[in-house]
């Protein structure tokens, strides 16, 4: 059986043969529709889910203190060589996007450049950082609810009641009930749900940067740092080992962009506008992140003092900690921000796995079941449910079991994230080898961008890969005197190859190529 039978209807070729190219092969085993509902996402409502799956203002919070305890003021320098790999990077998947559009983006995509076996595992990574992601939103979101309330009643302890292990998974299974209930719905709700969540979560990260410069003007500041164009020099950074951690950094606040791509089979205007959305999103971000970061470093400055950024005290949760002295009574907003923030992420990061499994499904990398479309909303309903169900399970053993073994295995997704990301940087790259030097936008697009950005990622694969054997990573956890993120990575991954064997023995159909081929751009 093949995996057009189960839905013949929604079959039809997706893109003529000169806008993605035949088969190799001379078939035409080529991309085409899987049944969702084409047209219902614009960009703006693409850009909104893109911002809401990063998460800036969880992110952020917790990821600034460390930073500035590795490289002071430079954090802005870092921000942007950050920026740069997911900016390459993101030019690559527009490429691929605007010649390819369908929903299985790294899977598909890979597919077609590498053949099935290299589309089979970066579909794998994509789904395992996400599913990974998924389950440490709901565990986030949990913790800043029972903060937020202990913030609004004045009862510091009501906060304690996160660490309460089934409190705390009973709290995170509804909010994953929730955030699954929204998103096996049309998108058109999970749009509407964005549009109040993100433009909330920006408009308080605006204001409350804006009010960190009014205090530092009105000399009210905690510790004015006066801002100096070296902040964002890279070169001005201490030392190489800081602007690699940067660009690890850069893997964690940047993530989630690529959802604005894994939507384009419902987007309006599939060819370009996922590319543009996901462009915008990144450009977006890195804005916001750098007047962030510049507002909190010029007020707070980088000291170890009660509200200095280099203060390892608050450095789980800088905005909580600075909120109440530069907003004061409106402290409680930027709590309300980061709950909010993870909560929208956690409903939005759900569109990514659900569509690469339903891709997979379509293409008969995976059982049938998983190409089945809700006929009421056009929405890859069992696939959503079968992700939630996963994250929760996994959220809910690990938090049970040892939270060491739960943190470790999140800290391990940075692996999956270049793994995925790197290979569908090389899979444009690759795709369009013959279509190199036809112009020099074509040089720049499809051959340099993608190329650089790849090699970065993979060079932080293979040093994030080197590092986690270090027993003292991470948790500090090891078995044998191996880092147990080494360990959970490589399980991950292995875990991923030992599945795509056993779909090569039950569905051999695709791993011959005859439901996706291998294909080359052609003008």
């Amino acid at each position: 059986m093949t995996h057009q039978e189960p839905h013949q209807q929604h079959t039809e070729p997706h893109a003529p043969l000169t806008t993605a190219s035949a088969a190799v092969d001379g078939s035409d085993h080529g991309i085409s529709k899987k049944g969702l509902s084409a047209g219902s996402v614009g960009l703006i409502g693409a850009i909104v889910i893109g911002i809401s799956c990063i998460a800036p203002a969880y992110t952020l919070t917790a990821a600034l203190g460390p930073t500035v305890s590795e490289v002071g003021v430079q954090v802005p320098a870092i921000i942007l060589v950050g920026f740069i790999p997911m900016l390459l990077v993101a030019l690559g998947y527009r490429e691929l996007n605007k010649r390819m559009p369908d929903s299985g983006t790294s899977f598909t995509w890979a597919t077609r450049a590498f053949g099935p076996w290299v589309g089979w595992m970066a579909g794998w990574g994509l789904i395992a950082a996400t599913i990974l992601v998924l389950s440490n939103l709901a565990g986030i979101a949990v913790d800043f609810l029972f903060l937020l309330i202990a913030q609004v009643s004045g009862i510091p302890e009501i906060a304690d009641l996160a660490a309460n292990p089934f409190i705390n998974v009973a709290v995170c299974l509804l909010f994953m009930l929730g955030a699954t209930w929204i998103s096996y719905r049309d998108m058109q709700t999970t749009q509407k749900v964005q549009y109040w969540l993100v433009g909330f979560q920006v408009a308080v990260l605006v204001l409350f940067s804006v009010a960190a410069l009014v205090e530092v003007a009105n000399g009210n500041a905690f510790d004015a740092t006066p801002i100096e164009w070296s902040w964002f020099n890279p070169f001005a950074v201490g030392s190489f080992s800081a602007v690699v951690a940067g660009l690890s950094l850069s893997i964690f606040i940047f993530w989630g962009w690529d959802v604005t791509l894994t939507m384009n089979e419902e987007t309006r205007g599939s060819e370009k506008t996922p590319g543009r959305a996901a462009t915008i999103t990144v450009v977006t971000i890195f804005v916001l992140y750098l007047l962030i970061a510049v507002s909190l470093i010029s007020y707070a400055g980088v000291g170890e003092g009660e509200f200095g950024l280099g203060n390892p005290d608050i450095q789980d949760n800088v905005f909580f900690h600075l909120a109440g002295p530069i907003l004061g009574p409106f402290a409680v907003l930027v709590s309300l921000a980061v709950l909010t923030s993870s909560a929208s992420s956690l409903q939005s990061t759900f569109v990514g796995p659900a569509r690469t499994l339903l891709a997979m499904g379509h293409y008969g990398a995976l059982p049938e079941k998983f190409a089945s479309v809700s006929p009421r909303f056009f929405t890859p309903g069992y696939a959503t449910i079968v992700s939630a169900v996963v994250a929760s399970v996994f959220y809910a053993v690990m938090r049970l079991l040892s939270e060491n073994v739960l943190w470790d295995t999140i800290t391990a997704l940075g692996m999956m994230i270049c793994f995925y990301y790197g290979i569908t940087a090389f899979a444009c790259v690759w795709f369009f080898r013959s279509v190199w030097f036809r112009s020099v936008r074509n040089v720049f697009f499809t051959l340099l961008a993608p190329l650089v950005g790849g090699v970065i990622l993979a060079v932080l694969f293979v040093t994030t890969l080197i590092d986690s054997m270090d027993p003292s990573y991470g948790s500090g956890s090891n078995i044998g005197g191996v880092g147990l993120v080494f360990i959970l990575g490589m399980v991950v991954l292995l875990g991923g190859a030992a599945v795509m064997l056993w779909q090569w023995r039950k569905r051999p159909a695709f791993f011959r190529g005859e439901t996706l081929s291998r294909a080359v751009a052609e003008d």
